[in-house]
């Protein structure tokens, strides 16, 4: 069922601006996004982030918050800043209304809690406060029991709502204890209805992240998603 979400803001805090959603937010402000907040009780994500995510509660529920982080070459230049090109091209605002749009086409993605950014001359840096998902594990963790076929469905899914992932990983992709597809990390990710090499890039990127993991099984866990995928598509 897809839901219709209310959006909050932009709302001006300390140098720059966040939305929110007023139905899961009651208290808008640049609190939401400090780790050292003791109301947020903050735990950091042991794998993965960069070491710039959290576990994170408060009266919106239990939540992931993420500081954007640089990687690669880029992150010799600067680990958190970003060239300032406007507020809606910001990582945070852009990932929050990708995420907003599929939450309301009814995809299993976390729902956008906050998002804000903050200027310094020509550059910003930012951060996002999203749902965390409730018995989670990523599929890298479950190759022996994930069922391929939901995973090319929930890709699928994606693709024909008209978004394309910018790093769909075998960590990216998240059961749930009954267990149903959740697609998450949708930083970069562009709204555009993706062309078949665009639906390729991203199965093609799966399998080097399962290869990398888990070798022939890797391998053959992803064959009988793609197989699944092009049957499913075929039914579209």
């Amino acid at each position: 069922m897809s839901d219709i979400l209310e959006i909050g803001g932009p709302l001006t805090i300390d140098g720059g601006a966040m939305l929110y959603l007023p139905g899961r937010v009651s208290r808008p402000g640049a609190w939401l996004f400090d780790p050292a907040d003791s109301s947020l009780a903050a735990e950091p994500v042991q794998s993965g982030g960069r070491q710039s995510s959290w576990f994170v509660s408060g009266d919106f529920g239990e939540a992931v918050l993420r500081h954007y982080r640089r990687g690669g070459m880029a992150a010799r230049v600067s680990k958190d800043r970003y060239i300032w090109t406007g507020p809606w091209h910001t990582r945070s605002f852009a990932e929050f209304k990708i995420l907003v749009r599929l939450r309301e086409h009814g995809l299993l993605v976390p729902t956008p809690y906050a998002a804000a950014y903050w200027l310094d001359g020509a550059t910003y840096r930012a951060a996002l406060l999203v749902e965390r998902i409730k018995e989670a594990t990523p599929l890298a963790s479950l190759l022996d029991s994930a069922p391929p076929e939901a995973v090319a469905a929930s890709i699928l899914a994606l693709h024909e709502a008209g978004a394309w992932h910018a790093d769909l990983n075998a960590y990216n992709i998240l059961l749930d204890a009954r267990q149903r597809v959740w697609l998450i990390d949708f930083d970069r990710a562009r709204s555009i209805k993706p062309t078949p090499a665009q639906r390729r890039l991203n199965l093609v990127r799966l399998r080097r992240s399962l290869v990398k993991l888990a070798g022939d099984k890797g391998r053959a866990f992803w064959m009988q998603v793609d197989q699944a995928y092009t049957q499913q598509s075929s039914v579209k």
